[in-house]
């Protein structure tokens, strides 16, 4: 198959759907650099990054179905490219932006579509050609995540008719030269629960012995992480996981761990904490140990993928 060339910016679109207009470098772009100084007034990479782990913890639901993992094999791949969907609500609602027509909202004036995708290549559909388009990449293996703005003329999107939907893929080249890096790869916090072993997995996870003891067993081999609290919700499958946690704490004090919720909790310890995350910790110790050599996310436990 012979490499796609590209159009030059100064060159004239092919797209003519939207009549006669000239590709243009985004330095150039005024709308794109609109969006780009609004944007940049904002924490972008820490917004994206709750966005992003709120879409996959939805798209899991790992309260009712007990899954941790993107990655497992339990989840469909159509639920895995659904992340993208929730994604696009997540970022509005992060943001404050109202979802509006014709694309997926409106940001200093200028319409913007939101794209986002688990693969490595977003589908542009008909109505998005030519405009700008903030598009996001998940690299679920390793953990991290990226943001683009870019204007998606139909001239840097790959040839074809695309699906039925007039959909058609960013050329890879057209990404690399006229697009906006919104931040460097971000990374994009493991559930912890991926880092215990399988027998240990299975064990949190099981239908018996019940909550409580599920939890003290989780909190007994996650010992030093923050617990965040759909992690708890996992675990406990229970509307209520904050008041479950609590009543494993005297269980924990038994065995000489203390369970500190929240930020004054962890302050009065040295330890960050947000709002609704837990830890367990021994007299002395800190919180956040960071992984042993080798110790990363297993990978094997229930709910998982190999």
């Amino acid at each position: 198959m012979a490499r796609l060339v590209l159009q030059e910016p100064g060159d004239l679109c092919a797209n003519r759907d939207v009549g006669d207009h000239v590709l243009l470098d985004p330095a150039d772009d005024s709308e794109a650099q609109s969006v780009l100084t609004w944007l940049r007034e904002r924490p972008v990479a820490h917004i994206y990054t709750e966005s992003v782990r709120n879409s996959i913890d939805y798209v899991l639901d790992g309260g009712r179905t007990g899954r941790f993992d993107l990655r497992s094999p339990e989840v469909h791949p159509g639920e895995r490219a659904s992340v993208g969907a929730k994604l696009e609500y997540e970022v509005l609602r992060s943001f404050s932006l109202s979802k509006t027509k014709p694309l997926d909202t409106h940001i200093a004036g200028v319409p913007v579509d939101i794209k986002a995708t688990v693969g490595s290549n977003w589908a542009i559909p008909a109505e998005a050609h030519c405009q700008l388009c903030l598009c996001t990449q998940i690299q679920l293996k390793n953990n991290r995540h990226r943001t683009w703005l870019v204007r998606t003329h139909r001239s840097w999107l790959y040839r074809g008719k695309g699906n039925n939907d007039g959909k058609r893929g960013l050329a890879v080249e057209a990404r690399e030269r006229w697009s906006v890096p919104l931040y460097d790869w971000a990374p994009l916090p493991v559930n912890p629960l991926q880092y215990l072993p399988e027998e240990v997995a299975h064990q949190v996870l099981a239908e018996k012995p019940g909550q409580v003891e599920r939890l003290l067993i989780m909190f007994r081999a996650l010992e030093g992480r923050v617990i965040p609290r759909n992690t708890l919700l996992t675990v406990a499958r229970s509307h209520d996981p904050m008041r479950r946690a609590r009543d494993v704490k005297k269980a924990a004090a038994a065995e000489g761990m203390t369970l500190l919720c929240g930020r004054d909790a962890g302050a009065a310890r040295g330890i960050s904490l947000q709002a609704g995350e837990w830890i367990a910790i021994r007299d002395g110790a800190t919180g956040d140990t960071p992984p042993a050599a080798g110790d990363s996310p297993t990978g094997q436990g229930s709910g998982s993928s190999a």
